[in-house]
């Protein structure tokens, strides 16, 4: 159960961080910024932060046009909700 107490806020944690730079990223695309490189979003994508990209791309209308984040990010969101229920089902 102690899992559970540390993963859930983590997950929420990263989520919220992803989402928000996904929308920095897109107003500096549109100001013709500085942006926040590719690498940094699968990054955190990888590390728990998908559904924060995902509902990023969707809100913000941002890396739409890239077919790795396209078919990429909801593939790592499968992977995380798998694990997440391997978790929950059996460590908890």
């Amino acid at each position: 159960m102690d899992q559970l107490h540390v993963l859930f806020p983590y997950m929420i944690g990263i989520n919220i961080v992803t989402f928000i730079l996904m929308g920095v990223d897109k107003q500096r695309a549109r100001n013709r910024a500085w942006r926040i490189p590719e690498r940094t979003f699968w990054i955190l994508a990888i590390i728990g932060g998908s559904i924060g990209s995902f509902a990023g791309m969707r809100v913000f209308h941002h890396k739409t046009k890239h077919l790795t984040f396209t078919i990429g990010i909801p593939l790592i969101m499968g992977v995380h909700f798998l694990l997440v229920s391997y978790i929950f089902a059996y460590m908890s």
